[in-house]
């Protein structure tokens, strides 16, 4: 029966494939059938390429994370378990292999955690590195941001996603709200929280350093 089904499923779409909905086209590609996820890519290419350039803000790298993000979909469909609709699955593998761009090409981004205690002010890049900078306060810099990197890879996917286009691509809270497609108030609710997360993560290792 399941096989019958498969096979009229192919046919209905290979007949009239714009008519299937994403539902249905996404149980026959679990199936195996490769034309129905042709089928997707085709109907949601717009959309992801336009969620990858609202993050890269440039139309190649756009390109790069939209096919990165389809054969992603494609590799994994098989765990997409159907508790949200297709469309936000899809998009959110695209914003995260545009934000995986973003991250290659600027290496680590750097956050510090002791900025204002304005809540709007949220974060603060880096100080510059000093030339004469002595062994040991690069020693001290190198550790503090190694544990501060290390925290942030133990962040959420919410709260890096937020970090990484507020540092990388020096993002207005503004400009993250329409790269992700949420509110203002959420982004500077993640911002807030990735913040506390990050100062309770680091600081108590540099309180403990600067007792000895």
């Amino acid at each position: 029966m399941s096989l019958l089904v498969s096979a009229e499923s192919s046919d209905a779409i290979k007949d009239c494939p714009s008519e299937m909905s994403d539902e249905v086209l996404v149980s026959t590609a679990k199936s195996g059938d490769a034309d129905a996820f042709v089928e997707l890519s085709k109907r949601h290419h717009n959309r992801l390429l336009q969620a990858a350039y609202r993050v890269t803000r440039n139309w190649q790298d756009a390109e790069d994370a939209l096919q990165d993000s389809l054969m992603k979909a494609f590799t994994h469909l098989k765990d997409f378990q159907e508790k949200c609709r297709f469309s936000t699955w899809i998009t959110r593998i695209a914003i995260n292999s545009a934000l995986m761009i973003l991250r290659k090409k600027r290496g680590c981004f750097e956050i510090s955690v002791e900025g204002s205690d304005d809540p709007n002010s949220y974060y603060e890049r880096w100080e510059a590195r000093s030339l004469t900078e002595d062994p040991e306060s690069r020693l001290v810099r190198e550790e503090r941001e190694e544990l501060l990197r290390d925290a942030i890879l133990r962040l959420p996917p919410l709260f890096q996603e937020v970090l990484e286009l507020r540092q990388a691509r020096d993002y207005s809270t503004r400009e993250i709200a329409q790269a992700l497609g949420i509110s203002v108030p959420a982004v500077k609710s993640r911002l807030a929280r990735a913040k506390v997360t990050l100062r309770a993560t680091v600081l108590p290792s540099d309180s403990q350093s600067e007792s000895y």
